[in-house]
């Protein structure tokens, strides 16, 4: 289930916009405590969130002695929330004009997963 979408320029650096979008994730999830990411997000902001907004965010980081493929914790359910998103045709490719555009056709595709599976319990 995702929290929270956020669509933005090619050109803002992965830390300003994780910053961005846990400045939303936060005044809306109150009860939110934990946030893993991926290591391209280390540095001194992890800090800021522990202090600004009480989240802990967790590195979750390869091995660099291991060799070849490694599943690494929780980091399968990003891919895996990539690969759902990737069937959907309107999101394969960048159509949309406006940022906030495609992040409704994110939640559209979302939402979509959702009702087909409560309909179709397996």
């Amino acid at each position: 289930m995702v929290l929270k979408v956020m669509v933005s320029e090619a050109d803002m650096p992965e830390r300003t916009g994780a910053k961005h979008l846990l400045l939303r994730v936060a005044g809306c999830f109150r009860r939110l405590r934990l946030v893993w990411m991926d290591g391209g997000y280390r540095g001194e902001w992890i800090a800021w969130a522990k202090d600004r907004l009480r989240l802990t965010i967790q590195i979750v980081e390869r091995d660099p002695t291991v060799k070849g493929f490694k599943l690494l914790p929780r980091r399968w359910v990003v891919e895996r929330t990539f690969a759902w998103l990737g069937k959907c045709r309107r999101l394969s490719k960048d159509y949309e004009y406006l940022p906030a555009s495609s992040e409704a056709m994110v939640y559209l595709a979302l939402i979509r997963l959702m009702v087909r599976r409560l309909a179709h319990p397996s």
